[in-house]
């Protein structure tokens, strides 16, 4: 009997549920989109029950569409977005709205913090940079703001975790996932009191749940799931991973030659070695997936978010007109310009900036003779040039790869792949599929469940190579002048 695999990631925009069979090959997708709530400027909040009842229906229509026997969906794995934080009780509710990793609010500690040199006190422990949206400074902001909350609080998880529960019953922190809140130490791979000491959050050290692997089964389906999916009751759930590993395994990722981009809400650009790699200059050291290995990442909001920012703002008729033939026809605009004819500049800084600055985002080089096709085709490459800059940084710490595999929502545009190609001069590969993260988690399921000895063998039987997309050394030029003006323009602003 043929074994099929359930992957659920709820990333920063959408809540999606993907089947796999044993070769990798998506049998059925489903997704909806996430609604944020925005209560103040700097907020990012969602429901964290809603996420699960979205999370429900995209699995129970993921099971009809397929057609596969339930009893044939031997394991189970969820991926989400890192970050933010899922604040559970006793027993099992939100204590309020869960935290987006988009979300500002607690930038005064992280300024503190690092105005204090704590962020070289804690790099040794944490491996990776200070920012707003972790649990260590939501925390301090909760304590100072909304201490109710926390005197009701039982539990910290992240996204992934707090579907996991809902699907079990059982708590735990996937390892992965911890690894990037600066709440444990990563190097030892456990939770640390030095850390929270540090940070003078050691009071709270009791909302950490115990640690889990990736591929370790942390409990079955219950009997209220399945009567609201379609599942049976008992199938086990492993432990599943952040959404930027489980995007690298489906990218192929298995040794330190390779290297990864995730185009989605935050663009994250990564590798992996056997040596975590701690230094001040770079945005995170994380465990990976695979037992042993560390994934090293820089990455920041500046991805795709801000262009569906730019759609909902300025093509939102367009969008409706079209429904799903609107991003085919998006994609027939930006290649309709062409990269010489507009010099319209974009810094795609609305939900963060991954400079050494405070920057907003903002248009430069604007004229009477340009329409929003330009401005279109600048939010495309400024995304892009966002990406260089993490990329760059990479390369300081290891050589040039031979190739890139990229996954996220632009991996649906040959017009932006080939962009992606032409900047960084490294020729793009596309996995095949259209759930990346589901995939991912879904070979952790495989694992767990003994259908694979090891992720690297999940790795490589389930993932293809789709497309690649050769550099042109022409447009590159164009692009690079493109790109030192960008660079210009933000020591100008500095």
């Amino acid at each position: 009997m043929e074994k099929y695999f359930l992957g659920i990631d709820n990333g920063g925009t959408m809540s999606k549920a993907a089947l796999f069979n044993a070769q990798g090959d998506e049998i059925a997708a489903a997704g909806k989109a996430v609604e944020t709530i925005v209560l103040h400027k700097s907020w990012s909040e969602r429901s964290a029950i809603t996420m699960w009842n979205d999370t429900l229906e995209v699995v129970k229509r993921v099971i009809e569409k397929s057609g596969v026997p339930a009893e044939q969906i031997a394991g189970i794995a969820c991926t989400g977005h890192g970050n933010g934080m899922y604040m559970i009780d006793e027993q099992g509710e939100p204590v309020r709205n869960a935290i987006n990793s988009t979300d500002t609010r607690a930038q005064i500690y992280i300024d503190n913090w690092n105005n204090q040199g704590l962020n070289e006190d804690v790099l040794p422990y944490t491996t990776q940079s200070l920012w707003a949206a972790q649990p260590n400074a939501l925390l301090c902001w909760l304590r100072d703001n909304e201490p109710t909350v926390m005197e009701r609080a039982r539990w910290v998880l992240m996204a992934k975790d707090f579907i996991r529960f809902k699907l079990t019953g059982n708590v735990h922190a996937e390892i992965t996932d911890m690894s990037g809140t600066s709440l444990m130490n990563v190097v030892s791979g456990q939770y640390d009191d030095k850390v929270l000491e540090l940070f003078g959050i050691e009071e709270y050290g009791y909302l950490l749940p115990p640690l889990i692997g990736s591929t370790e089964v942390a409990g079955y389906t219950t009997k209220e799931v399945t009567e609201q999916t379609g599942l049976l009751e008992g199938i086990p759930v492993v432990g599943g991973m952040f959404d930027i590993d489980a995007c690298g395994l489906a990218s192929g990722i298995v040794d330190k030659g390779q290297m990864s981009l995730v185009v989605g809400t935050w663009g994250n650009n990564q590798y992996i070695a056997r040596k975590p790699l701690i230094d001040k200059d770079l945005f995170m050291t994380s465990a990976y997936a695979i037992p042993g290995w560390y994934l090293m990442l820089e990455g920041s909001p500046t991805s795709a978010s801000n262009l569906e920012w730019f759609i909902r703002n300025f093509m939102n008729a367009e969008q409706e007109k079209l429904g799903d033939d609107f991003y085919p026809w998006l994609n027939e605009q930006v290649a309709n310009v062409s990269p010489a004819e507009s010099e319209v500049i974009f810094h795609p800084f609305l939900y963060g900036c991954n400079e050494e600055s405070t920057l907003s985002a903002g248009f430069y080089n604007l004229g009477g003779e340009h329409t929003k096709f330009h401005l279109l085709r600048a939010v495309y490459e400024g995304i892009v040039f966002a990406h260089k800059r993490h990329i760059d940084r990479l390369l300081n710490f290891r050589e040039k790869p031979e190739v890139i595999r990229c996954t996220g929502g632009a991996t649906q545009s040959e017009v932006w792949m080939q962009m992606f190609a032409d900047v960084i001069g490294i020729p793009v590969e596309v996995p095949g599929g259209t759930q990346l993260g589901a995939l991912g988690a879904a070979m952790a399921a495989s694992v767990g469940v003994g259908e694979y000895e090891s992720l690297q063998d999940a790795v490589r039987y389930m993932t293809k190579m789709e497309s690649r997309y050769e550099p042109d050394l022409d447009r590159g030029s164009v692009y690079q002048a493109k790109y030192e003006k960008y660079k210009e323009i933000i020591r100008c602003l500095n």
